[in-house]
């Protein structure tokens, strides 16, 4: 696209979903999952010949800033910035559009996160492109929805209304928080509600109104980074004092009027062991690994090895095996959602 599009990608993420193989400065984004590649770069590598790379911002925090420049010391240094406090996605937005309103005022502008797994890159440029071009006609923020392929209850979901004329895009009726598994399964059923996957497309002027309406508070501070000769200092000073809220809370669900377009591309969220196990070698009796295994008598395994170091499993079933240098995790294929309270309890210096 042309010099007025930029990019957002935000890449601040925990790391407790992936312990032991992931950490409080090396989270999930900076692994590498599915290729030679951590996450991050491949968000980054995803963009090449549709952002510049002069515009490609990436909003990290200060635990994680020095492994970010490592991974890709090719990209502009003060394009990669590190909030000096976690205070959510609606403060890390305000902080970019404040900085990309300062260099471009009319400028249109995507948000993405930076560890999700999307390997169309072609359907997914396309996607991005339509609904910049809606959002450049008609000043609505554009969301993108992922159809959804089960009714998983660990995603937040847009449900859509009336399509919009002379374009692929719906209206949206409302943004709905993580559902219970049932209200997932209606959902679903229904067929009118995507995912929120967390990808925005908005003109900065669009976004710099309804920050104005429904969030003065940011709204200020976009101002003052915007106009700030030493944004360094500022965000030093100012951005621990922002609220802690979602842009889900704070603009989506208040704006005017929001449209989602439904993406064409792959997407996959990959929040878990479990969710991972399926792109990783798949043998006889469910076992899914990423390196040599003996089994005998042992069905339904995700076995991960961070050094491929020979793993034997006997006799168990539905286990998480993963093995780093100074950790290994045995846990329930069912419980991997509460590997995060496991890290809370772990010794700090393996957190």
């Amino acid at each position: 696209m042309s010099n007025v599009f930029y990019a957002l990608i935000l890449a601040g993420g925990s790391g407790e979903r992936f312990w032991p193989l992931s950490r409080k400065a090396t989270p999930k984004q900076l692994l590498r999952l599915f290729s030679s590649q951590s996450l991050v770069e491949e968000t980054v590598r995803r963009l090449d010949g549709f952002v510049p790379q002069e515009n490609i911002l990436i909003l990290t925090n200060q635990e994680q800033e020095a492994a970010i420049r490592g991974l890709l010391p090719d990209h502009p240094e003060n394009n990669i910035l590190a909030e000096p406090a976690k205070r959510d996605t609606a403060a890390a937005i305000a902080l970019g559009v404040g900085i990309i309103a300062a260099r471009n005022a009319s400028a249109t502008m995507v948000v993405l996160p930076a560890d999700h797994r999307i390997s169309n890159k072609a359907a997914f440029q396309a996607d991005l492109e339509s609904a910049a071009t809606i959002a450049q006609k008609s000043g609505d923020l554009i969301t993108i929805g992922i159809t959804p392929t089960w009714a998983c209850p660990g995603f937040g979901y847009i449900e859509r209304g009336r399509p919009v004329e002379n374009s692929n895009a719906f209206e949206v009726i409302r943004f709905r928080e993580k559902p219970d598994p049932d209200l997932a399964e209606s959902f679903v059923r229904s067929g009118n509600f995507y995912w929120n996957a967390g990808i925005f497309i908005w003109s900065v002027n669009s976004i710099l109104t309804e920050f104005n309406r429904h969030a003065p508070d940011l709204a200020e501070f976009v101002a003052a980074i915007r106009n700030s000769t030493d944004k360094k200092r500022l965000l030093s000073d100012r951005f621990p004092s922002l609220r802690k809220t979602s842009i889900d809370y704070a603009i989506m669900e208040k704006a005017s009027r929001v449209l989602v377009k439904p993406a064409t591309f792959d997407w996959d969220d990959v929040g878990s062991w479990t969710a991972l196990s399926k792109y990783l070698e798949q043998l006889p009796g469910n076992n899914a690994v990423n390196c040599p295994v003996t089994l005998e008598a042992a069905s339904n395994n995700i076995v991960f090895s961070d050094s491929k170091t020979h793993v034997a499993l006997l006799g168990v079933s539905d286990l998480v095996v993963v093995q780093t240098t100074d950790a290994i995790l045995v846990c329930h294929r069912h419980d991997v959602e509460k590997i995060k309270n496991l890290v809370q309890l772990i010794p700090k210096q393996l957190q």
